[in-house]
């Protein structure tokens, strides 16, 4: 199984990648864990680049074609290899970020980044993911007072994240088998309760 976590700046998702990992080892699975971009040598170059705040001037059209160069290397050099040996992957961020993030945050031409995704990805889609779903001005300021690096990509204006929320709800409409909303304003422990619901539902009907 592929399985991505997905949703705005400050959503939690991160904080829950440990705990859920740990659940589906104990329902006897083997998991991957990474995260977007990295999760390579290479890509965690690319990584640097993205989110230094030295590159402010980084126009957005570069900025989706490094995250997707990033991200084609992580398919081919671990994502796959993983999926057929039989393991879960589970993904902080995939493919559903650059749509959200360069596509209707930047509000770039969608149908021409869904080109270079299926180019950068081999077509490869989730099984599985799940929208940590949060209004964009808490989810920044949870950011802001987490202690956690500030990025050049939390430094965008308020109304591109909350451009970026609406995308993902967009998607989430236009796939709903594919997806599964978590309510990210509940405490960590609610949330990972919500992710081990959903996850034993979607298993159930997989056995």
């Amino acid at each position: 199984m592929f399985i991505t976590f997905e949703g705005p700046d400050g959503s939690g998702k991160t904080l829950q990648m440990n705990p859920t990992t740990e659940f589906l080892r104990k329902q006897g699975y083997k998991v991957y864990p990474a995260r977007e971009p990295g999760g390579t040598a290479i890509g965690d170059q690319v990584r640097n680049i993205l989110m230094k705040m030295d590159n402010t001037s980084m126009l957005p059209r570069t900025e989706t074609l490094l995250f997707c160069a990033a991200r084609a290397q992580l398919v081919e050099e671990i994502i796959k290899p993983h999926l057929k040996k039989g393991w879960v992957v589970l993904l902080d961020r995939y493919a559903d970020s650059t749509l959200a993030y360069q596509g209707f945050g930047h509000e770039n031409d969608i149908n021409l980044i869904k080109k270079v995704l299926d180019f950068a990805t081999g077509g490869l889609s989730p099984d599985l993911t799940f929208l940590f779903d949060l209004d964009s001005e808490i989810g920044l300021k949870r950011r802001q007072k987490g202690g956690n690096e500030w990025n050049r990509m939390d430094a965008y204006q308020l109304e591109y994240h909350r451009r970026v929320r609406k995308g993902y709800l967009k998607m989430v409409k236009e796939n709903p088998e594919r997806w599964k909303i978590i309510d990210a304003n509940q405490s960590p422990d609610m949330v990972q309760s919500s992710i081990k619901t959903s996850l034993l539902l979607y298993l159930s009907k997989l056995s």
